[in-house]
């Protein structure tokens, strides 16, 4: 099974490199794959690539989904 998880955009960089907020933990990723992203846009991410972008209301929906199965879990969920 694969997971993707939604992430804004916070940074472009030179090679098709970008910086991901997730949850408050920023990490690089590539956005080869979605070179028309911009900063402030949602893009899914899978293992360190934006495999695709998703709309500011799709994105925030799956995130309260991800924070309301932590808290009914007790489970800490990492990006």
């Amino acid at each position: 099974m694969c997971l993707a998880i939604p992430a804004r955009l916070v940074e472009k960089r030179d090679n098709d490199q970008a910086v991901v907020d997730l949850g408050g933990i920023r990490k690089p990723i590539s956005i080869a794959l979605v070179p028309e992203a911009e900063v402030g846009d949602y893009v899914i991410v899978h293992v360190g690539h934006a495999i695709g972008m998703i709309d500011r209301e799709e994105a925030e929906k799956t995130l309260a989904l991800f924070a309301e199965m932590q808290a009914m879990t007790g489970a800490e969920v990492q990006p």
